[in-house]
Protein backbone atom coordinates (compact mmCIF):
# COMPACT_ATOMS: atom_id res chain seq x y z
CA UNK A 1 0.00 0.00 0.00
CA UNK A 2 1.45 3.34 -1.05
CA UNK A 3 1.32 6.56 0.93
CA UNK A 4 -1.24 9.02 -0.39
CA UNK A 5 1.10 11.97 -0.94
CA UNK A 6 -1.73 14.41 -1.61
CA UNK A 7 -3.39 13.50 1.68
CA UNK A 8 -0.05 13.75 3.48
CA UNK A 9 0.64 17.21 2.03
CA UNK A 10 -2.87 18.34 2.92
CA UNK A 11 -2.53 17.14 6.51
CA UNK A 12 0.86 18.80 6.91
CA UNK A 13 -0.52 22.14 5.70
CA UNK A 14 -4.05 22.09 7.12
CA UNK A 15 -3.12 21.09 10.67
CA UNK A 16 -0.75 24.01 11.43
CA UNK A 17 -3.08 26.33 9.49
CA UNK A 18 -5.97 25.44 11.80
CA UNK A 19 -3.79 25.75 14.88
CA UNK A 20 -2.50 29.12 13.71
CA UNK A 21 -6.01 30.36 12.95
CA UNK A 22 -7.21 29.44 16.45
CA UNK A 23 -4.15 31.00 18.11
CA UNK A 24 -4.17 34.29 16.22
CA UNK A 25 -7.95 34.77 16.26
CA UNK A 26 -7.91 34.30 20.02
CA UNK A 27 -4.94 36.65 20.32
CA UNK A 28 -6.67 39.25 18.18
CA UNK A 29 -3.54 39.96 16.18
CA UNK A 30 -1.00 38.28 13.91
CA UNK A 31 1.81 40.36 15.45
CA UNK A 32 2.73 37.63 17.92
CA UNK A 33 6.33 36.43 17.44
CA UNK A 34 6.00 33.55 19.88
CA UNK A 35 2.97 32.28 17.99
CA UNK A 36 4.88 32.26 14.71
CA UNK A 37 7.89 30.55 16.32
CA UNK A 38 5.59 27.87 17.69
CA UNK A 39 4.01 27.26 14.28
CA UNK A 40 7.40 27.15 12.53
CA UNK A 41 8.77 24.63 15.03
CA UNK A 42 5.59 22.56 14.85
CA UNK A 43 5.38 22.54 11.05
CA UNK A 44 9.10 21.93 10.61
CA UNK A 45 9.25 19.07 13.07
CA UNK A 46 6.10 17.30 11.89
CA UNK A 47 7.20 17.66 8.26
CA UNK A 48 10.67 16.29 9.03
CA UNK A 49 9.25 13.30 10.92
CA UNK A 50 6.70 12.61 8.17
CA UNK A 51 9.44 12.64 5.52
CA UNK A 52 11.55 10.30 7.65
CA UNK A 53 8.62 7.90 7.99
CA UNK A 54 7.89 8.15 4.27
CA UNK A 55 11.40 6.93 3.56
CA UNK A 56 11.93 4.48 6.42
CA UNK A 57 8.53 3.23 7.56
CA UNK A 58 5.71 4.08 5.13
CA UNK A 59 3.44 1.52 6.80
CA UNK A 60 3.52 3.46 10.05
CA UNK A 61 3.00 6.73 8.20
CA UNK A 62 -0.13 5.33 6.57
CA UNK A 63 -1.39 4.16 9.96
CA UNK A 64 -0.74 7.59 11.47
CA UNK A 65 -2.65 9.20 8.61
CA UNK A 66 -5.63 6.84 8.48
CA UNK A 67 -5.85 4.97 11.80
CA UNK A 68 -8.55 7.12 13.37
CA UNK A 69 -12.10 5.91 12.71
CA UNK A 70 -11.33 2.38 11.57
CA UNK A 71 -13.92 -0.26 12.55
CA UNK A 72 -11.61 -1.98 15.04
CA UNK A 73 -10.78 1.20 16.94
CA UNK A 74 -12.17 0.89 20.46
CA UNK A 75 -15.52 2.68 20.77
CA UNK A 76 -14.48 4.54 23.92
CA UNK A 77 -11.34 5.75 22.13
CA UNK A 78 -13.37 7.30 19.32
CA UNK A 79 -15.29 9.36 21.89
CA UNK A 80 -12.04 10.21 23.69
CA UNK A 81 -10.42 11.40 20.46
CA UNK A 82 -13.26 13.82 19.75
CA UNK A 83 -13.20 15.15 23.32
CA UNK A 84 -9.43 15.63 23.39
CA UNK A 85 -9.51 17.30 19.98
CA UNK A 86 -11.99 19.85 21.31
CA UNK A 87 -9.95 20.37 24.48
CA UNK A 88 -6.79 20.85 22.42
CA UNK A 89 -8.34 23.62 20.33
CA UNK A 90 -9.73 25.22 23.50
CA UNK A 91 -6.23 25.07 24.99
CA UNK A 92 -4.75 26.88 21.99
CA UNK A 93 -7.45 29.54 22.15
CA UNK A 94 -6.94 29.99 25.88
CA UNK A 95 -3.23 30.66 25.36
CA UNK A 96 -3.95 33.30 22.74
CA UNK A 97 -6.40 34.99 25.07
CA UNK A 98 -4.06 34.74 28.04
CA UNK A 99 -0.73 35.73 26.52
CA UNK A 100 -1.80 38.41 24.04
CA UNK A 101 -5.38 39.64 24.07
CA UNK A 102 -5.99 40.05 27.82
CA UNK A 103 -2.50 39.60 29.33
CA UNK A 104 -3.87 37.65 32.25
CA UNK A 105 -0.40 36.37 33.09
CA UNK A 106 3.12 37.28 32.07
CA UNK A 107 6.08 34.94 31.60
CA UNK A 108 9.61 36.30 31.20
CA UNK A 109 11.39 35.96 27.86
CA UNK A 110 13.98 33.57 29.28
CA UNK A 111 11.21 31.17 30.34
CA UNK A 112 9.67 31.37 26.87
CA UNK A 113 13.08 30.51 25.40
CA UNK A 114 13.28 27.54 27.78
CA UNK A 115 9.85 26.51 26.53
CA UNK A 116 11.16 26.44 22.96
CA UNK A 117 13.92 24.05 24.07
CA UNK A 118 11.43 21.82 25.89
CA UNK A 119 9.25 21.82 22.77
CA UNK A 120 12.19 20.71 20.63
CA UNK A 121 12.97 17.99 23.17
CA UNK A 122 9.39 16.76 22.90
CA UNK A 123 9.74 16.44 19.13
CA UNK A 124 12.92 14.43 19.63
CA UNK A 125 11.08 12.05 21.98
CA UNK A 126 8.29 11.77 19.39
CA UNK A 127 10.89 10.79 16.79
CA UNK A 128 12.55 8.20 19.04
CA UNK A 129 9.13 6.69 19.74
CA UNK A 130 8.22 6.55 16.04
CA UNK A 131 11.59 4.97 15.26
CA UNK A 132 11.16 2.27 17.89
CA UNK A 133 7.49 1.37 17.49
CA UNK A 134 6.30 0.52 13.97
CA UNK A 135 2.74 0.03 15.28
CA UNK A 136 2.31 3.48 16.85
CA UNK A 137 -1.26 4.11 15.76
CA UNK A 138 -3.08 7.29 16.85
CA UNK A 139 -6.02 4.99 17.63
CA UNK A 140 -6.36 2.29 20.26
CA UNK A 141 -6.77 -0.77 18.11
CA UNK A 142 -5.02 -4.08 17.51
CA UNK A 143 -3.35 -4.01 14.10
CA UNK A 144 -3.72 -7.72 13.32
CA UNK A 145 -3.20 -7.00 9.61
CA UNK A 146 0.31 -5.72 10.39
CA UNK A 147 1.26 -8.44 12.88
CA UNK A 148 1.35 -6.04 15.84
CA UNK A 149 3.28 -7.09 18.93
CA UNK A 150 4.16 -5.36 22.21
CA UNK A 151 7.32 -3.23 21.97
CA UNK A 152 9.70 -3.38 24.94
CA UNK A 153 12.94 -1.96 23.49
CA UNK A 154 14.37 1.55 23.25
CA UNK A 155 12.39 4.10 25.25
CA UNK A 156 9.84 1.39 25.97
CA UNK A 157 12.35 -0.20 28.34
CA UNK A 158 11.92 2.75 30.65
CA UNK A 159 8.50 4.24 29.87
CA UNK A 160 5.48 2.13 28.95
CA UNK A 161 3.94 4.97 26.95
CA UNK A 162 6.73 7.30 25.72
CA UNK A 163 4.32 8.90 23.24
CA UNK A 164 2.27 10.26 26.13
CA UNK A 165 5.45 11.45 27.85
CA UNK A 166 6.32 13.33 24.67
CA UNK A 167 2.83 14.89 24.56
CA UNK A 168 3.22 16.14 28.13
CA UNK A 169 6.60 17.68 27.23
CA UNK A 170 4.97 19.19 24.15
CA UNK A 171 2.19 20.73 26.23
CA UNK A 172 4.67 22.14 28.75
CA UNK A 173 7.00 23.52 26.08
CA UNK A 174 4.20 25.06 24.02
CA UNK A 175 2.63 26.79 27.03
CA UNK A 176 5.97 28.25 28.12
CA UNK A 177 6.97 29.34 24.62
CA UNK A 178 3.63 31.04 24.05
CA UNK A 179 3.88 32.73 27.44
CA UNK A 180 0.71 31.34 28.98
CA UNK A 181 0.42 30.36 32.63
CA UNK A 182 -3.19 29.37 32.06
CA UNK A 183 -2.00 27.11 29.27
CA UNK A 184 0.14 25.27 31.82
CA UNK A 185 -2.85 24.81 34.13
CA UNK A 186 -5.14 23.65 31.33
CA UNK A 187 -2.39 21.27 30.24
CA UNK A 188 -2.84 19.45 33.55
CA UNK A 189 -6.42 18.67 32.54
CA UNK A 190 -5.26 17.20 29.24
CA UNK A 191 -2.50 15.26 31.03
CA UNK A 192 -5.13 13.72 33.31
CA UNK A 193 -7.09 12.67 30.23
CA UNK A 194 -3.99 11.09 28.70
CA UNK A 195 -3.30 9.22 31.93
CA UNK A 196 -6.79 7.76 31.87
CA UNK A 197 -6.42 6.79 28.21
CA UNK A 198 -3.07 5.13 28.98
CA UNK A 199 -4.73 2.92 31.60
CA UNK A 200 -7.57 1.95 29.28
CA UNK A 201 -5.16 1.35 26.39
CA UNK A 202 -2.96 -0.86 28.54
CA UNK A 203 -5.95 -2.94 29.55
CA UNK A 204 -7.15 -3.25 25.96
CA UNK A 205 -3.82 -4.20 24.43
CA UNK A 206 -2.13 -6.24 27.15
CA UNK A 207 -4.61 -9.08 26.79
CA UNK A 208 -4.68 -9.05 22.98
CA UNK A 209 -1.08 -8.63 21.86
CA UNK A 210 1.77 -11.17 21.87
CA UNK A 211 5.03 -10.11 23.48
CA UNK A 212 8.21 -10.09 21.39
Amino acid sequence: MKVNLKLLAAQLVVMPAIYGLVLFLAAGTAAWPAGWIYLILFFGSTSAMSLWLLKNNPGLLIERMTGIGKPDQKAWDKAFYVLMGALYLAWLALMGLDAVRFHWAHLPVWLQAAGALVLLCSFHVFFLTFRENPYLSPAVRVQAERGQTVISSGLYRHVRHPMYAAIILYTLGSSLLLGSSYGLLFGLVMAAGLARRAVLEERALSGELPWQ
